[in-house]
């Protein structure tokens, strides 16, 4: 496994993160768990999860009573996230200062742990002002309950309202910026992942293989094998890039090399991504996450998937503001 530090922090992380939304839902507590096990086995210590993933906090408790039997806590890169309404009651969501001091209770309580290595604002709030926001992060921090912040599905925009805040509070802020990122979405070159560079921010991508199309999902349909891609956004996104995915398949079988493999390699690759979140169902899928570290992005490949998936913007050869302008 390779390593990274968190943004400008100098705290190790692992540069594939174990995503956790499928953990009861769609994977059994008893696989769930050994799929953690798995996790640290391949040397993989970040993990990332959300205090709404399968309902009622189901996930976070998976977790905690995974953590539970020992010997992993301390060896484990702990995230979890708040904003999403958890009740019908007000004040059961968003960043107020009075569900960031209740939502993390609850987290910390389902997760069995005394802190949050990593407590991520899973969308802008713009009803709560940053001074409120900050003061509540702030008082986590003092009580050792949260030692870092995130955010995620945050614009360049909000990275420098959120710094610029915390600045004049002589607060270190946010160090890690979670966004959807993938060669079939490169969106956040434009303005994200120059302002999380300015700004020090770690840019952990979500949905690395955009909803299973980047997967092999074509190949797999070919076979008569049961495509993965959700079922909220994968048919849609292969209807719309099904002549970019193709290419994509031929330039893979060309090379030799798995869809999935040389998607996870090239995030890698990106200048700013500490690195991105995989899900994998199966033991076998885990280790197989790890074949991207031994993609050659040569010259050339990187030449044709820029081809196959152009950069953002009409100049996107160019960095903002020039992509999209003179």
């Amino acid at each position: 496994m390779e390593y990274t530090t968190l943004g400008r922090t100098g705290l190790s992380v692992s540069r594939l993160v174990l995503g956790t939304m499928n953990f009861g839902p769609h994977t059994t507590e008893a696989d769930s768990h050994a799929l953690m096990d798995a996790a640290h086995g391949h040397g993989i210590n970040f993990f990332d999860t959300a205090n709404t993933y399968g309902g009622d906090g189901l996930t976070e408790e998976i977790i905690g009573r995974w953590l539970a039997k020992g010997g992993r806590r301390e060896k484990t890169v702990l995230a979890t996230k708040l904003y999403g309404s958890t009740g019908d009651w007000p004040n059961e969501g968003r960043l107020s200062a009075l569900n960031v001091r209740h939502a993390a209770e609850a987290s910390l309580r389902r997760l069995g742990t005394d802190h949050i290595d990593l407590y991520q604002m899973h969308h802008v709030d713009r009803q709560t002002p940053w001074e409120e926001i900050w003061e509540g992060f702030e008082v986590l921090r003092q009580q050792g309950k949260v030692l870092y912040f995130g955010s995620s599905n945050f614009a360049g925009w909000h990275l420098a309202q959120a710094q610029e805040a915390a600045k004049s509070r002589h607060f270190l802020g946010l160090v890690a910026e979670q966004s959807l990122y993938n060669l079939a979405n490169r969106f956040i070159e434009l303005d994200v992942l120059p302002a999380a560079k300015h700004y020090g921010i770690g840019v952990i991508p979500w949905s690395p293989l955009s909803s299973g199309i980047l997967g092999g999902v074509l190949a797999k349909i070919s076979r008569g094998e049961s495509a993965r891609h959700d079922a909220w956004a994968g048919p849609e996104l292969l209807r719309r890039h099904r002549p970019q995915v193709e290419a994509y398949e031929a330039l893979c079988e060309r090379r030799g090399l798995n869809p999935a493999d040389l998607a996870l390699a090239w995030l890698l690759s990106r200048e700013g991504v500490t690195g991105p979140i995989i899900g994998p169902r199966t033991a076998e899928q885990l280790a197989g996450s790890l074949r991207a570290f031994d993609v050659d992005l040569d010259g050339d490949l990187l030449a044709e998937l820029d081809t196959i998936f152009p950069p953002p913007g009409p100049n996107g050869d160019k960095p903002a503001p020039e992509a999209y302008s003179w």
